[in-house]
């Protein structure tokens, strides 16, 4: 397999790439010399993306939680450009509201975008990445995929389920000795629009606590993020984590275990009510 130390010339698929942490991945890897192929719910937020890239760009609207249309797509990217090397499953959603107040189809619309558009979109292009010789999954978790804080239990669930079947497919891949490196992100606050347009449920209705933690914990810029993302990638890493807010926090939860929950609930308490 070929060191993945040159993005150019790899075919590299990013969802969510209309706003975020997608954009920003999708101008650095075209700056990289990568060919692109670019998906989005969000059909004027692609178009601003991909009007803002030169050279071979595919863009198709795609919804994530749409499992024959992402397998549809995978086949159309892999016939398109005849081989897929990298795939950044990066598309999510926010959700703001407490485990009790919560509606199902709530919790659902977060796990279903967060954690099966991972599912959909490693599955349908693993075969086409195995078969490049070359391949590289990269899921996008979160900070808080590491820790649990009060108000983001959806997101909580999806995004540690996401790290757990990132690092099996990781293990999986060198088992089976695949050609194809996996690697799980973690990204701290980075200065995206996730937490100001989260959906909200009972008690978070006037946005007031997400725009506090707008305000105090989205720091990083995404393309800062999406610098070090690539950085990782570079080096085949199987963990990035993003930011010092996600590795001071890492850290503090491998070092108190579960007590850590008891700190971090007072201070969501303040941060998000």
């Amino acid at each position: 397999m070929l060191p993945m130390s040159d993005f150019a010339g790899r075919v590299a698929v990013v969802t969510g790439a209309g706003s975020g942490i997608g954009r920003a991945l999708a101008h650095d890897l075209a700056r990289r010399g990568a060919r692109l192929a670019l998906s989005d719910v969000d059909k004027d937020g692609l178009a601003e993306t991909v009007a803002g890239i030169p050279g071979e760009v595919r863009s198709d609207t795609l919804d994530v939680t749409d499992k024959e249309a992402v397998h549809a797509y995978a086949e159309d990217v892999a016939g398109q450009f005849g081989v897929v090397n990298q795939v950044y499953n990066n598309a999510g959603v926010a959700f703001a509201g407490t485990i009790l107040d919560s509606s199902y189809e709530q919790i659902e619309k977060v796990v279903d975008i967060d954690f099966w558009g991972v599912v959909y979109g490693t599955k349908a292009f693993l075969p086409h990445l195995i078969a490049s010789g070359d391949g590289h999954v990269v899921n996008i978790s979160s900070l808080f995929g590491l820790l649990a804080v009060p108000s983001q239990s959806a997101y909580n669930a999806a995004k540690f389920a996401v790290r757990g079947f990132t690092e099996s497919l990781r293990q999986e891949m060198l088992v089976a000795r695949y050609p194809v490196q996996v690697t799980c992100v973690h990204p701290g606050g980075i200065k995206t629009g996730i937490a100001r347009n989260a959906a909200r449920g009972k008690g978070f209705e006037d946005g007031a606590a997400m725009e506090r933690f707008d305000r105090q914990m989205l720091r990083m810029s995404p393309e800062k993020a999406a610098s070090i993302i690539l950085a990782g990638v570079r080096r085949n890493r199987a963990r990035v984590l993003v930011g010092n807010d996600a590795k001071v926090l890492d850290a503090v939860v491998r070092l108190l275990g579960s007590a850590y929950q008891r700190p971090f609930a007072a201070v969501a308490g303040r941060t998000l009510r």
